[in-house]
């Protein structure tokens, strides 16, 4: 099933907007939506329930949070916060679901352009919101009345949670700046990365490999991390913003990346580790952009998005999803220990070079 969060407007013309859709697709009949959910501010993000599917958390422009039930077809939110209940202030750019708490409560986090991370707690029928960490831009601060220090607030743009250390999670954010957060700690990071030049439009673990992230943002590169250095292990140009990225799900050299050019990039470092194995055109530069993209978990296909509500779902190439070839009398290896392997080992070339400089 595909979704569409649709704004009809580029993203420079969101003040002029009065409405928001959330739509749900199957790929058997993509020229109608199976559900339809109308909003009163734009949907900037989305995110469906692992575990639950039926259930569908977006961040609205407005600053609102709320939670669809697919289950009840009729248009208003199950669950959606309030200027009394703790919304944000600015766009919500990202919302993610969480594992449930101690009580079994489902819960999701937000990440707005206010610099709060959020932790929501659906309870009966209200949102309970925790303010996890306020962000501060590092260095910045002004003078204000009575000689007051004031600390400039950092704007959180994309965020993503390490897939198996639970408290551990990634903030980029709108001055270039990647912090590494703990969900104990709220009044300081676990480190720091002095990453792009703009602002950080997406940040996503490697699915295998738990050392490793990558970034990208309007400064138009991509860059891979391991979180243990502070420098990027791998650096590329891509020509125009990046406006997201997302690691192929069936292996941990694969990713691809949708510039603001109308181009989406597919890599594999296995492959290739200095450019693209594909770049494609997918929509007319001077009217749209593509603002999103993700794999699907199971085919061969990825699906974007632009910013005048338009999907476009691309299958892949057999060039593109290249396997190992079987040689005689011996078994192709291939689960997860390969993958991280198969990564290792480019890092450990890129390492090398580091330590040799």
């Amino acid at each position: 099933m595909g979704i569409i969060q649709d704004n009809n407007l580029p993203l420079d013309d969101f003040m002029k907007q009065s409405r928001g859709m959330l739509l749900l697709y199957s790929m058997k009949n993509p020229s109608f939506p199976e559900y339809i959910f109308s909003s009163e501010s734009g949907i900037m993000c989305l995110d469906m329930h692992a575990d639950h599917p039926y259930l569908v958390v977006v961040g609205h422009y407005d600053g609102n949070v709320a939670v669809y039930n697919l289950k009840k077809p009729h248009s208003q939110p199950s669950f959606r916060s309030s200027a009394k209940s703790g919304k944000h202030t600015d766009p919500v750019w990202q919302v993610r679901w969480q594992k449930d708490d101690m009580d079994n409560n489902l819960n999701f986090f937000s990440v707005s352009s206010d610099g709060r991370i959020v932790s929501w707690t659906l309870l009966k029928s209200e949102l309970v919101h925790t303010d996890v960490i306020k962000l501060k831009a590092e260095g910045n601060t002004t003078d204000g009345l009575d000689g007051l220090q004031l600390h400039t607030v950092g704007c959180g743009t994309a965020f993503d949670f390490h897939k198996e250390i639970d408290y551990m999670f990634l903030v980029g954010t709108e001055e270039g700046k990647i912090y590494k957060c703990s969900k104990s700690y709220s009044s300081k990071f676990l480190d720091t990365y002095d990453a792009h030049n703009m602002a950080v439009d997406a940040v996503s673990w490697n699915p295998y490999h738990t050392k490793v992230f990558m970034s990208c943002s309007s400064d138009w590169t991509v860059k891979i991390w391991d979180h243990t250095i502070k420098t990027p292990m791998f650096i590329y140009d891509l020509n125009s913003a990046v406006g997201d990225v997302a690691w192929a799900p069936y292996s941990s050299t694969v990713f691809a990346a949708v510039t603001t050019n109308g181009k989406t990039h597919v890599f594999d470092l296995s492959i290739n580790k200095y450019e693209a194995i594909c770049n494609q055109p997918v929509v007319a530069k001077k009217k749209n952009k593509i603002t999103h993209v993700q794999f699907n978990p199971i085919h061969p296909i990825i699906i974007v998005g632009d910013d005048r509500g338009h999907v476009i779902c691309l299958k892949l190439s057999p060039n593109l999803r290249k396997t190992p070839k079987e040689k005689k009398g011996q078994e192709v290896q291939k689960g997860p220990a390969v993958e991280i392997a198969k990564l290792d080992k480019l890092l450990n070339l890129v390492r090398e070079v580091k330590t040799k400089t």
